[in-house]
């Protein structure tokens, strides 16, 4: 079992893993061997979330869904494969969590009475203050 927060966790058989060649260092053996790891999660069909959090999570990561539901996350920052799938669960994890987490209901806050004077009274002196310098005063002597 993966979990993902207290009251959600999923069983292991909902994710998938493909392996293929990784880009970057690695000499020949990056030629020959699959280390990058993708990890795929069917969120549509997933029996583990609710459909509120299955709305929840197609929303905040559409961006890493594909039309046809499915969640992909990449990892090649190893040169072993068994550690890129490590890393590509851990990052899972970490994204299921932030689309799932609840913001904090906002609480209604008004500016006080006497922020609002004091508001006012700025704007007022800052008037006069414009008023006063456009005056033009004609001296005589």
């Amino acid at each position: 079992m993966i979990e993902i927060t207290e009251r959600t966790s999923l069983a292991d058989e909902e994710l998938e893993f493909t392996a293929s060649h990784s880009g970057g260092p690695g000499g020949q053996n990056v030629n020959k061997t699959s280390t990058r790891v993708t990890l795929w999660f069917d969120v549509v069909h997933s029996p583990s979330l609710s459909q509120e959090q299955k709305n929840l999570v197609l929303r905040r990561l559409k961006n890493r869904i594909g039309a046809d539901g499915l969640l992909r996350v990449n990892s090649q920052q190893t040169r072993s494969q068994a550690a890129n799938r490590e890393l590509a669960v851990a990052r899972f994890i970490e994204l299921m969590r932030e689309a799932l987490r609840q913001a904090p209901a906002r609480k209604k806050t008004r500016v006080s009475s006497g922020a609002r004077l004091r508001r006012l009274e700025e704007k007022k002196q800052h008037g006069l203050q414009k008023r006063e310098r456009s005056r033009k005063d004609v001296f005589q002597d």
